[in-house]
Order: C-alpha cells, then structure tokens, then sequence
C-alpha cells in the first residue's frame, strides 16, 4: 500500500492560514502510520518542488522516514499534459505508479485539494485547508489503509 501525501492542509492548516503550526498535525499521521507498518510514503505535495528527498524525508521521525521512499512527478513534465485535465494530481499518482512498476497495488491520498483528483475517487482522504487532518479524518485513513 502506498500513501500519497500533500502537506498543506494535511500535516498542517494551510500554511497561507497558520504558518506557526507548521506539521502539527505529523505526530497523529505517524501514530496511524505506525499502527500500518507495510505503507509506504510517496509525497505528492508542492514542497517536492523545493526540496531534496532527504530534505523531505527529514520532516519526519526516523521510523518514518525511512518510509518516505519518492515523489510524484510534476504533469508538467507529462509529453501530452493536456489529457491530464483539471486532476492534475491523480494523474501524477497514477504516472508514479507505473514508472514504479506497482500500477496494480492498492493507493491512498491524503489531500486538501478534491478538485486536483477525479470526483468521487475513492482512494481520497479530503481534509479541511483550514485544520487540516483531524480525528474524524484519521479514523478514514486508518479504514483506507487497511
């Protein structure tokens, strides 16, 4: 199982709303990360763009970084992007996974953002830019990831 995740609005509000709760939220998603030791990490957020891996991977606790094993690409550098339409992020998930060979393996997003992702994908965990991920969202997640 992988975990695609976005960071604003997820590990914590929108950091255009809270800036002083930045990853707030990742001690929770660790905790149901841990209780689901075979999901992998794959980040899909917008910080791929400005950071290393490692940068990435180092946001996290040790256990769990360890788990953070790539990024999504960007669709901008998708050869015919405009197929992609308006759910741009879905597409780059679905690009990773069969770059990685693993297209046929069960996948989550954690996301903020509905509109990035085709409507009614039931591999999307919506969160609220404004809290970001919370206890109702965290029981989804452990479901979905199970």
């Amino acid at each position: 199982m992988v975990l695609f995740l976005d960071f604003d609005g997820t590990v914590h509000p929108d950091i255009n709303y809270h800036k002083d709760l930045l990853f707030s939220k990742l001690p929770r998603l660790e905790e149901i990360l841990r209780a689901r030791p075979a999901v992998e990490i794959v980040i899909s957020s917008t910080w791929r763009s400005t950071r290393t891996l490692l940068e990435l991977q180092a946001f996290f606790s040790a256990d769990i970084a360890l788990r953070v094993i790539g990024v999504t690409p960007h669709w901008r550098e998708f050869q015919d992007e405009a197929s992609f339409g308006t759910y741009v992020r879905q597409a780059e998930i679905e690009m990773w996974l069969r770059a990685a060979g693993r297209s046929w393996e069960p996948w989550v997003a954690l996301d903020d953002q509905a509109h990035l992702f085709r409507p009614f994908c039931k591999n999307l965990v919506l969160t609220s830019p404004t809290t970001g991920l919370i206890e109702s969202d965290c029981a989804l997640l452990l479901q979905r990831l199970s």
